[in-house]
């Protein structure tokens, strides 16, 4: 069951980037992002509502809550979507990549149980290698601009890996969808004003049926299923499995881009998804290796 949860989540999470590409032809980024949270606080509301799901209680729920939040979707996603305009998507997506890297040595700080070993170091270098090599063509940095934006996207990386860790540490008696929601609440809040102030008023935009397909993608299956889903598989796996995610979805985005944008789908991209498959099972299969490897020095 849990694998099964990490794949839908790769696979999710690996096709908004297509939505995201689609729905940036008509809408500027930080409004896109601000219609898609707001749409997404409004169901995941809703559904609270309809299943009597208890909200937090106490100050330091909401304080949790609120820092998450703020860390999650108001740096984060703030920074990934100012971020594009002067970087590549597939620098960004390498970037981003550092969330298990900054996840693992967190870790370290708030869950002792999960310690950094050398077999998951060396796992999360083969994983960015293996994104670096599927998007070899992209990684460049040709002004000021684009060095200030790859800077953001390892600062968003950083959030959205502190905002798991702390969520995990200390959110694991709050409902799933509690937690997704009051998230969104205290992090969301910031984006829209930003947008407001940057991009003028939502009502005057071009909201074609594919921006408005890409918005209802990307907050119901891109945002209330998956961080629904995630926070559960989060409580139930360690942190650094959980966030092999950030590996994989770069690798599902390109080829999905080949199937449904025609984009030109390099040589390169199956050595590096080789590789980013072979980081993943290093971490998630580890025990499985250790236990393989202790039976047959056993035998010998």
């Amino acid at each position: 069951m849990k694998f099964v949860v990490w794949l839908i989540l790769c696979l999710i999470w690996g096709t908004t980037w297509l939505f995201i590409k689609v729905g940036l032809e008509d809408l500027p980024p930080l409004s896109f992002a601000s219609i898609r949270f707001i749409l997404a606080v409004i169901v995941v509301g809703l559904i609270i509502i309809a299943n009597k799901i208890p909200l937090p209680k106490t100050k330091r729920e909401w304080k949790l809550l609120a820092i998450t939040g703020i860390l999650q979707f108001t740096i984060n996603y703030s920074l990934v979507f100012w971020s594009e305009l002067y970087i590549t998507s597939g620098l960004a997506a390498v970037l981003q990549a550092m969330i298990p890297v900054f996840g693992l040595v967190l870790a370290w700080f708030y869950l002792p149980e999960e310690k950094i070993t050398w077999l998951k170091v060396i796992a999360l270098i083969i994983g960015i290698i293996g994104v670096g090599i599927v998007f070899i063509e992209q990684l460049r940095v040709n002004s000021l601009m684009a060095f200030a934006g790859s800077v953001a996207i390892v600062i968003g990386a950083y959030a959205a890996a502190h905002a798991s860790i702390l969520t995990k540490a200390k959110g694991g008696d709050i409902h799933p969808a509690s937690l997704v929601f009051g998230q969104m609440v205290c992090g969301v809040f910031p984006v829209i004003i930003i947008a407001l102030f940057k991009e003028g008023n939502p009502f005057n935009y071009n909201y074609s049926w594919s921006a408005i397909i890409s918005i209802l993608y990307l907050s119901i299956f891109g945002t209330v299923l998956t961080f629904w889903l995630y926070y559960w598989l989060l409580g139930k796996i360690e942190s650094t499995k959980a966030m092999t995610i950030a590996l994989v979805t770069p690798l599902i985005a390109v080829v999905c881009g080949a199937i449904f944008l025609g984009e030109k789908l390099l040589p390169q991209t199956l050595i590096g998804g080789i590789l980013i498959l072979a980081s993943v099972g290093l971490i998630v299969f580890r025990k499985k290796i250790k236990t393989v490897t202790g039976e047959l020095k056993t035998e010998n």
